[in-house]
C-alpha cells in the first residue's frame, strides 16, 4: 500500500506542468467468465489506454499511474519504451516529454475482490458473472492508465469488449457493434468518477422530461438496474418517482440543466459504500433493494442517498475540487442538499428530523475525536484523504451549511451556488471560489464565518441558564456556550431558543421562541424575558445550528418525567440526541439512558428517531453501562422491547422495529426459545411477518448463544441459496460462541485474502460478539502484533475494515487501553492513516471506561 500513496506536493506539481486533452481508454473484459487461469495469479483483462496531453516545460518528465500485475507495453510519442525500465507496479516513468504528447499503455490489469477498481462478483445463485468499477478517491489505475487526481480532467472516451450477452454501460451513451461496446466522449471529468458496469444485469428504462421557461425542452433517458436474483425485488418506479422528484427540484433551484445526457442508476453487489455519483451512471450498494418488509426509514434513507447522489451531478461532478482537501465542496453540499431536496421535494417531509437525529450523531462522534479536524482539511496524501470521507466532511459540514442559509438567507446562498455553476463548470475551485459568489449574493463578509466554522475543529455545547423573578415570570435568559480545551474556539451561532410548558391536557409545547445570535461564552436572549416559567428550554429549537445541546436543572428533570409528552417530533428529536451526548459524555449514567428508552420508546412515533434509540440503547449497555450492570440492563432491555413488541399494531413498522431490536437484545433461554419458535412456526405474534430478511436477523442471536449450530445455519442458507444470505450465514457462522470458530474466522480475515470484500466484513461483524468478551480476549494481543504488516500488505479498503473491525472494543479496560497506547508509542514511524484508526478506536474505549465510571457511581 505504501507504494501506491501520491501526495499533494505531487499532484500540485504535476498539475502545474500536465494538462490533459482526452483519454481512449479499451478494455477487454471476456476473461471475468470462465475457469480461472490455475497458475496461481490474479484473474486479469486487457486494459489499453492512450492519453493525450500537453507539457508546460518540454523536456521535463513526469509519470503517469497504474497498479497492474503487468504491462505489455508502454508507447511514448511513438517511441517504445520498455515496460520493465518505466514500470514498477504503481507508476509508469515519463521521460523527456514533449509539448504535444500521446501515451499509450497496454496493461494486464487486476480484477478485484475488494470492492476496488474493477470487481468481480459470480452469483452463487445461478452462476452469474456481475462486474462494476469504483473508483474514489484514487482506483481508476486499477483499470487503466491514469493521471490519478481530481484536477487533471479530460474528456473520456471508453471501449468495453464483453462475454456475448452481456449488456456494459458507461458514462456516456454506449452502442454495441462488432462486438464492442463504444460509448459516446464524455465531458471533461475527473478520473475518479469514471464508471464501467457489465454483466447479464437486469435493466428497467424511463424518461425525464422538463420544459423551461424559454420554451427548450430537455429529455433525459433514465435507467435502473440490479442482478438478475434481485428483479423480482426491484421496485424501479419508487426509484424513478424519486429520481424525476429530484431532478425537478433541482433544476428548480440550480438553474443549470443536467449536463451529462442520460441518468443510469446501478444497484451492484459487494459495494463499499453507499453510492458514488459517476455522471451518467451513478452506483449504489444492493441492499438499497429491499429483499423483505422494511420500515420507511430505510425507504427515506434511499431516497436521502438518490437525491445526495443526484446534487454530486452539479457539486462535485460538473464543478470539482482542486484537491481532496477541499473535499467538504462536493460531499457536505451534497449531504446538505440531500436533506434539502427531500423534503422540499418526495413524500418523506420529516427529513430534518432524521437529519437532526441520525447525521447529526455521526457528526458529533467524529468531531471529538482526537482525529477530528477542519471541514476544509490538511489531506497530504491519498491515504488521508482515503480516511476523510467522515463524519466531519459530510454531516458537520451539511449542518454547517444548514446554518449558512440561515446566516446568508437561502436565497442568496442558492444564487451563490447557481453563480458558482456557471462560473467553475468543468473546471476545479478551492474554497474561495466558493466563498467570493456567496459574498456577492448575501452582502456579507465571508471570511469571518469560514474561519470560525470551516477552518477550526470541535464542537460547542449550549446550555440554558434561566433567571426568574418573585413572579416565577422570566426575568433573564442566557445561553452558554463552552469549548473543549483541546479545541477553544467559541463560534457565532444563530439559534432558536424554545420555551415549553405542559398545557391542559398533559401535553408539553412550545409557547414561546425567540432566534437569538450567540456569540462568546454568554449571550442573553432578550426577547424572552417576561414570558412564563418554562418547564423545559430547548435550546437550538428547530436545529439552526450545530452544536451539542445541554440542558438546566429544571429541563432535564422534566426530560426524565415527561419526554414521551413532548408534541413535536423534532423537538423531541433534538432531545433524545442531547440525552445521548450527555451519555457518551459520561453526563448521564447509561443505565438512566436506557431507563428512558424503555419508558418513552414506545411512543415516539417517529420511526427514524426510534430505531435510532434502538441502536444507542443497545450501544449503551455493551460499552457505557457498568460491566456489572449490564446482565441486568441485558434483560431489561429484551423485556421491554417483547413488551413493546406485543403492544405494537400488528404488521406495523413499529412492530417490525421493535421485533429487530428483540432479537438484538435477547439472551436469556426464554427469549431464545421464542425467536426459535417463531423461526420454526410454533409461536406466533399476531402481524408479524417473519420473511427471510427477518429470519437472518433472528439466527444471529440463537448462533451467538450456540443455540443455532452450522447444521441449522447450512439449512437456512438452502432455504435461502442467494449473495444475500451467504453473506447472513458467514455472519452466523463467525458469531459463534467457540474457540475454533473465532480461531477460524481470525484466520480467514488476518491471515488470507481469500474472502471478498462482502465476506471479510460479514465475518468480522460475527466476530465480535458482546456476549462473548472472555472468548475474544485472546485476540487482543493478536491484534496489536499484525495490524501493521495487514496494513502493509492488504488494499487500503480491507486495512481499514480488518483494523477498525477487530480493535478490542470489547476488551475495554485499562489493560487494553494501555496496550493501545504501547503500539502508538512503538510505532511513531506507522502509516499516518493506520495511527488514525488505532487513535479513534482507543478514544473510543477511553470514552466507554469513563461512561462505565459514570453508571457505576450511579448504582
Amino acid at each position: 500500500m505504501p507504494g501506491e500513496n501520491l501526495s499533494r506536493d505531487e499532484a500540485r506539481e504535476r498539475a502545474a506542468l500536465l494538462s490533459v486533452d482526452g483519454y481512449e481508454v479499451s478494455l477487454d473484459v471476456r476473461s471475468a467468465v470462465g475457469a480461472d487461469a490455475g497458475d496461481g495469479g490474479p484473474r486479469t483483462f486487457r486494459s489499453v489506454t492512450t492519453i493525450r496531453f500537453r507539457c508546460a516545460e518540454p523536456g521535463a518528465g513526469s509519470f503517469a499511474d497504474l497498479i497492474a500485475p503487468s504491462v505489455t507495453a508502454v508507447s511514448l510519442n511513438g517511441r517504445d519504451l520498455d515496460p520493465s525500465e518505466v514500470f514498477d507496479g504503481t507508476r509508469v516513468l515519463l521521460e523527456d516529454l514533449a509539448a504535444d504528447n500521446e501515451l499509450i499503455v497496454d496493461a494486464q490489469c487486476a480484477y478485484s475482490r475488494t470492492g476496488e477498481g474493477l470487481h468481480r462478483f459470480v452469483d452463487p445463485e445461478d452462476g452469474e458473472v456481475y462486474l462494476y468499477t469504483q473508483y474514489e478517491p484514487a482506483d481508476s489505475r486499477r483499470v487503466f492508465a491514469t493521471f490519478e487526481q481530481p484536477d487533471l480532467k479530460a474528456p473520456f472516451r471508453f471501449e468495453v469488449q464483453a462475454p456475448e450477452g452481456w449488456t456494459v454501460w458507461s458514462n456516456g451513451v454506449g452502442q454495441l457493434a462488432d462486438g464492442v461496446w463504444r460509448f459516446a466522449e464524455t465531458k471533461p471529468i475527473s478520473t475518479y468518477i469514471t464508471c464501467v458496469v457489465a454483466g447479464p444485469y437486469h435493466y428497467v428504462t424511463d424518461t425525464y422530461s422538463r420544459t423551461f421557461d424559454d420554451g427548450t425542452t430537455l429529455e433525459i433517458p433514465l435507467g435502473a438496474m440490479c442482478r438478475k436474483g434481485l428483479a423480482p425485488h426491484f421496485d424501479s418506479d419508487d426509484v424513478f418517482l424519486v429520481t424525476k422528484q429530484g431532478l425537478d427540484f433541482f433544476h428548480d433551484h440550480f438553474d443549470y440543466p443536467y449536463p451529462f445526457g442520460k441518468y443510469d442508476q446501478a444497484f451492484v453487489p459487494e459495494y463499499n459504500l453507499g453510492a458514488m455519483e459517476n455522471p451518467g451512471l451513478v452506483t449504489f450498494k444492493e441492499e438499497f433493494i429491499f429483499r423483505g418488509k422494511v420500515t420507511q426509514a430505510s425507504y427515506e434513507n434511499r431516497a436521502n442517498v438518490i437525491l445526495h447522489e443526484m446534487a454530486h451531478m452539479w457539486f462535485g461532478d460538473l464543478v470539482t475540487m482542486e484537491w481532496w482537501d477541499d473535499l467538504w465542496l462536493k460531499e457536505s453540499f451534497a449531504d446538505f442538499m440531500g436533506a434539502f431536496s427531500l423534503v422540499g421535494a418526495t413524500r418523506f417531509k420529516d427529513g430534518w428530523i432524521t437529519f437532526a437525529n441520525r447525521r447529526k450523531a455521526w457528526a458529533y462522534r467524529a468531531d471529538q475525536l482526537p482525529s477530528t479536524h477542519p471541514i476544509t482539511a490538511d489531506i497530504r496524501d491519498l491515504q488521508d484523504a482515503k480516511l476523510n470521507f467522515d463524519g466531519i466532511t459530510y454531516a458537520k459540514g451539511a449542518s454547517v451549511l444548514k446554518q449558512l442559509v440561515a446566516y446568508v438567507g437561502q436565497d442568496a446562498f442558492l444564487e451563490g451556488a447557481r453563480r458558482y455553476f456557471k462560473r467553475h463548470a468543468y473546471g476545479n475551485t478551492r474554497l474561495g471560489d466558493l466563498l467570493s459568489v456567496l459574498e456577492e449574493t448575501s452582502g456579507r463578509d465571508m471570511g469571518a464565518w469560514a474561519r470560525a466554522w470551516l477552518q477550526t475543529a470541535g464542537v460547542n455545547s449550549l446550555t440554558p441558564q434561566v433567571l426568574l423573578d418573585a413572579e416565577g415570570r422570566v426575568s433573564e435568559l442566557a445561553v452558554l456556550q463552552e469549548a473543549a480545551e483541546s479545541h477553544p474556539e467559541l463560534r457565532p451561532h444563530r439559534v432558536a431558543v424554545g420555551l415549553y410548558r405542559r398545557g391542559a391536557e398533559g401535553a408539553l409545547e412550545r409557547y414561546a421562541r425567540a432566534e437569538v445570535d450567540v456569540d462568546g461564552p454568554r449571550t442573553v436572549a432578550g426577547d424572552l424575558a417576561g414570558a412564563q416559567a418554562p418547564e423545559l428550554v430547548l435550546v437550538n429549537d428547530d436545529d439552526l445550528t450545530y452544536c451539542k445541546i445541554r440542558f438546566d436543572e429544571e429541563s432535564l428533570a422534566t426530560l426524565r418525567d415527561g419526554l414521551g409528552d413532548l408534541t413535536d417530533p423534532l423537538a423531541r428529536a433534538l432531545c433524545w440526541s442531547a440525552l445521548w451526548n450527555m451519555t457518551r459524555d459520561a453526563l448521564l449514567p447509561a443505565r438512566d439512558f436506557i431507563d428512558l428508552v424503555l419508558r418513552y420508546g414506545g411512543r415516539e412515533s417517529d420511526i427514524g428517531v426510534l430505531q435510532m434509540l434502538h441502536a444507542w440503547a443497545n450501544s449503551a449497555l455493551v460499552h457505557y453501562a457498568a460491566p456489572d450492570w449490564r446482565e441486568t440492563g441485558e434483560r431489561l432491555l429484551a423485556g421491554g422491547a417483547l413488551r413493546e413488541l406485543r403492544r405494537a399494531e400488528p404488521g406495523s413498522e413499529h412492530q417490525l422495529a421493535w421485533a429487530r431490536f428483540f432479537a438484538a437484545t435477547a439472551a436469556v433461554e426464554a427469549d431464545l426459545q421464542l425467536l426459535l419458535g417463531l423461526l420454526e412456526g410454533t409461536e406466533k405474534i399476531d402481524g408479524l411477518d417473519v420473511d427471510q430478511e427477518l429470519r437472518w436477523a433472528f439466527l444471529e442471536p440463537l448462533a451467538a448463544h450456540g443455540v443455532a449450530d452450522e447444521k441449522r445455519l447450512a439449512a437456512e442458507l438452502a432455504r435461502d441459496d442467494t449473495a444475500s444470505g451467504k453473506r447472513h450465514q458467514v455472519r452466523c457462522l463467525a458469531a459463534r460462541p467457540s474457540a475454533a470458530v473465532k480461531a477460524q474466522a481470525w484466520a480467514q480475515v488476518v491471515e488470507s485474502d481469500v474472502l471478498s470484500n462482502a465476506l471479510v466484513e460479514a465475518t468480522i461483524a460475527g466476530f465480535g460478539q458482546p456476549s462473548q468478551r472472555e472468548l475474544l480476549a485472546p485476540y487482543a494481543e493478536k491484534y496489536f502484533a499484525v495490524i501493521e504488516r495487514v496494513w502493509a500488505e492488504r488494499s487500503i479498503q480491507i486495512g481499514m475494515d480488518v483494523v477498525r473491525g477487530l480493535f478490542p472494543g470489547l476488551q475495554d479496560s485499562e489493560g487494553t487501553l494501555a496496550a493501545a497506547d504501547a503500539w502508538l508509542a512503538a510505532h511513531e514511524g506507522a502509516a499516518p492513516a493506520l495511527r488514525r484508526l488505532v487513535v479513534e478506536a482507543r478514544d473510543d474505549m477511553a470514552r466507554a471506561l469513563r461512561g462505565q465510571a459514570c453508571d457505576a457511581a450511579a448504582g
